[in-house]
């Protein structure tokens, strides 16, 4: 994945993804964006851009999110900030493609 700086809050940024774009996206789904949701992003970003393979295993960023938010609750925290899915509305924020299997059209998400 091509990473370029977005300044020194979002070093692992992915090209093209602004600050300004995820706060809209977040309003648009009903989210009141806070510095929670931004360490969530940056895990996200993070994560993406240690991994050159393009499909990233949902159940392997499922763990390393519970593991980095393990302090403040894991999952269940991140869920009361993404109801959408920590990893699928995270990522959507994040600007990054989710994970196979994260979300089911017919069901909507599931991690």
């Amino acid at each position: 994945m091509t990473q370029r700086n977005n300044g020194s809050d979002f070093p692992h940024a992915p090209e093209g993804w602004t600050q300004a774009a995820a706060t809209s996206l977040a309003t648009a789904e009903g989210l009141e964006i806070n510095e929670n949701h931004w360490d969530a992003v940056r895990a996200l970003q993070e994560f993406y851009s240690r991994h050159e393979d393009p499909h990233i295993n949902a159940r392997e960023l499922h763990d390393a999110l519970e593991e980095r938010f393990h302090s403040r609750g894991g999952m269940k925290f991140l869920y009361t900030l993404l109801p959408g899915g920590p990893v699928a509305q995270g990522c959507r924020l994040a600007g990054l493609e989710p994970p196979a299997g994260s979300t089911d059209s017919s069901f909507g998400s599931v991690m």
